[in-house]
């Protein structure tokens, strides 16, 4: 056996003569004396449970060859054994906030699923399930709650057609927080809600700022009252949107939301990040205020910043894992308000980046999406690729026109993995 390539080690100065070990494709973190670690490192003796504990975590391999095998088949093996559907259906493109930087803004508008395409999007929910596969449905928008009554009768198909194939149906809500009543939660657990994500853009003057509702008044107190009154219900995902300008001030969001009465251990997770230019690669204001690449220095601050912000208050953050584009996943689709399918939320509205439609299935997408852009000598040697394969098509076809290459994460793991996974370790603490 032999030392994997993708691991990352760092000294622990509190602790002379131990490491701190990341193996990055297990995502497994050990600390390990200097004696042990060199010993793994040449090659030398090791004990039948230090051997079998390091090739169950990754960090030693049978050879490097049949571990690159085992990277490049990667998303065959996790297609080929998914056994659940995962839809992000847009029920529509309206919404009672105008948020000035809001990614859809180019292509937003009075638009709605029609009831026969939510009657095709039954019919091909069903195919899936009578081929015995579970379904996870996001249900989007503009503000999907604008289109309850939709998405309830959207949802209550689906569950009996669950029921009638003998698999599971589950969903989450992505809403602005503004129509997300405990009476609307209510209704909505028997038919299969499991969770909702929604957003505050730090404290009520900036968020206000910058999600007001269509007639210019702010939203911060009414989605502050909501989510206090949910939170006991229903898991939360709490998420929010900074610039370069405001991100110090987000605590302040944090501290309000625990005046208020949230208890942080009844959310599912918090965690922000930087506003992004829209689906057409405009921004709000100055275009160094938003991310267009999430190595650029300030965001790279910006997000251990308010990780450690947010894990000294008790609230729950992304743990480090494995991750992947959207389009990788061959069970991942997004279906439009009109039946359009993509490969991610932020391709909708691009016709070059439409991938079929209910109506005619999916399409041969690996040349439109550069699909194995990251089977690169490169990237096959880096040990960061199991957290990253290649980063966001999005981030950069905003940097380059085109899909034609990685949106490299190694400059943005190296300064953060490590502070990100002590950060992790300090939990509890």
């Amino acid at each position: 056996m032999i030392l994997s390539r993708f691991h990352k080690s760092y000294p622990l100065p509190d602790k002379p003569g131990r490491i701190l070990l990341i193996a990055t494709r297990r995502c497994a973190v050990l600390e390990l004396s200097e004696s042990l670690w060199s010993r793994v490192r040449s090659g030398g003796e090791l004990t039948q449970k230090e051997r079998e504990t390091f090739i169950r975590l990754g960090v030693l391999v049978e050879s490097h060859e049949a571990e690159r095998a085992g990277m490049l088949a990667t998303f065959d093996n996790i297609n080929a054994s998914a056994k659940r559907i995962e839809l992000t259906v847009t029920l529509t493109l309206e919404c009672n906030l105008a948020c000035p930087y809001c990614f859809e803004d180019p292509f937003r508008g009075h638009l709605s699923m029609s009831s026969e395409t939510a009657d095709l999007l039954l019919e091909r929910v069903r195919e899936y399930m009578a081929k015995g596969r579970d379904v996870l449905v996001d249900y989007y928008g503009g503000e999907a709650l604008m289109a309850l009554p939709l998405l309830k009768s959207s949802a209550a198909r689906m569950q009996a057609a669950a029921l009638e194939f003998g698999v599971v149906f589950t969903f989450n809500v992505f809403s602005n927080g503004v129509l997300l009543t405990r009476k609307v939660v209510e209704e909505l657990l028997p038919l299969g809600l499991t969770a909702v994500r929604t957003t505050l853009d730090g404290p009520p003057d900036i968020h206000n700022a910058q999600r007001p509702f269509v007639s210019g008044k702010g939203s911060f107190d009414i989605i502050l009252k909501n989510l206090l009154a949910v939170h006991d219900l229903v898991a939360l995902d709490i998420g929010g949107n900074y610039t370069r300008e405001n991100y110090r001030r987000f605590p302040e969001l944090l501290d309000i939301m625990l005046e208020a009465g949230i208890d942080p251990a009844r959310l599912k997770a918090v965690g922000f990040s930087p506003v992004m230019p829209k689906s057409d690669g405009g921004v709000l204001g100055d275009h160094a205020a938003t991310c267009a690449c999430g190595s650029e220095p300030w965001v790279i601050e910006a997000n251990l910043f308010l990780r450690d912000e947010l894990i000294r208050r008790g609230f729950p953050v992304s743990k480090l894992q494995a991750s992947a584009c959207m389009i990788e996943f061959a069970n991942d689709l997004v279906v439009g308000y009109d039946g359009s399918l993509y490969k991610c939320p932020v391709f909708m509205g691009q016709e070059e980046l439409r991938v079929g439609s209910l109506a005619d299935g999916v399409g041969d997408y690996r040349k439109s999406h550069n699909l194995d852009l990251w089977k690169n000598e490169e990237c096959l040697e880096c040990a960061y690729l199991p957290l990253c394969f290649g980063g966001c098509r999005f981030f950069r076809k905003l940097q380059t026109g085109a899909i034609d290459g990685v949106d490299c994460r190694r400059g943005m793991l190296d300064a953060s993995l490590e502070r990100i996974v002590r950060q992790d370790l300090s939990v509890g603490k």
